[in-house]
């Protein structure tokens, strides 16, 4: 890729493990700042300076809150990353770098990785205001506490059983999914009801709807052992069905991961988010290291993209 990263912007953000913490969570009674998030103010106004805290304390099972009940001893808490943001006529350009971590035996799982075919994996989700809660929490909207690995998730026979089988993937478990989605979602767990909404499906004419509404989030991943690209959005379900695509370059060199990413700026493709100047755009990414799956990342905060516009915290410089 011909890119001059002498002229792009660079950010500093530290991505950080959240155990089980899910939108519920983040809503429910449990998370002191639910009143101040649903008043509006974003996640990383409260929470910028203390990532590194925050997934320690969860990581190591010392949260009192406690959101994470299956340790993996060694793992890191969080990780540093420096983000490179450029842009020309046509392309988007990001680049990501970090330390490389050491190997954390995963005790649950034989082996001790999870992925063992994918050494990393690193992907972004974009959306606009037009998505409930990504102006504050970025891509956290999308992750509810009954989705596959999370505390409510259902039970496999539940998925074989549900009506819903003929219209979701559920071989996999629930996937990400979006507010917009459903008809209710479940916050308090009163009278022993499973927080979140995965059976609560709205009809597919709603769902078109919401999709011509924008309401969804556009995602891009990429898996360092199959060295390869995926686009997709999640809305009903994390939907993995192309899109325009993404040219990704990656290397570990040194003891340090590069993530090079050059994506259009503008496409016609369902699902894809069209990035124009003079708007802020809702940005988040995850980081999953040492053969990780699941739930087991690194997540970002909420933050804001933009073309050449310093308010945005990932500002792309044109070259």
């Amino acid at each position: 890729m011909n890119v001059d990263w002498g002229k792009a912007s660079t950010s500093d953000i530290t991505v950080f493990y959240p155990g089980t913490a899910s939108m519920e969570w983040i809503l429910g009674r449990k998370h002191g700042g639910k009143r101040a998030f649903t008043k509006g103010d974003r996640c990383v106004e409260c929470h910028g300076e203390e990532t590194e805290t925050i997934g320690q304390l969860i990581v190591s099972g010392e949260s009192e809150k406690e959101l994470e009940p299956n340790l993996i001893p060694g793992k890191r808490g969080s990780i540093p990353v420096t983000i490179n943001a450029t842009h020309d006529d046509e392309y988007l350009y990001l680049r990501f770098n970090w330390a490389d971590g050491d190997h954390a035996p995963v005790p649950f799982v034989e082996g001790g990785k999870m992925d063992p075919e994918n050494p990393m994996k690193l992907a972004f989700m974009v959306a606009t205001d037009e998505v409930e809660y990504a102006d504050r929490a970025g891509c956290w909207g999308t992750c509810h506490a009954d989705a596959d690995e999370m505390p409510f998730a259902p039970e496999n026979q539940a998925l074989k059983d549900s009506e819903l089988a003929a219209r979701l993937d559920l071989s996999a478990g629930v996937t990400k999914y979006l507010t917009e989605s459903r008809t209710k979602i479940e916050l308090k767990g009163r009278r022993g009801k499973a927080l979140g909404g995965w059976d609560k499906l709205k009809s597919e004419g709603d769902l078109t709807a919401a999709m011509a509404a924008n309401q969804y989030m556009d995602l891009v991943r990429y898996k360092s052992g199959a060295d390869e690209v995926e686009d997709g959005q999640i809305m009903a379900e994390r939907t993995m069905h192309g899109g325009q695509g993404a040219e990704v370059e990656a290397s570990l060199k040194a003891g340090t991961w590069s993530v090079v990413v050059k994506r259009k700026l503008k496409s016609d493709q369902p699902g894809d988010v069209s990035i124009e100047p003079g708007k802020l755009y809702n940005f988040g990414f995850a980081i999953h290291d040492d053969f990780t799956n699941g739930r087991y990342h690194h997540v970002s905060l909420g933050y804001k993209l933009a073309l050449d516009d310093d308010q945005a915290e990932i500002n792309a410089v044109k070259q």
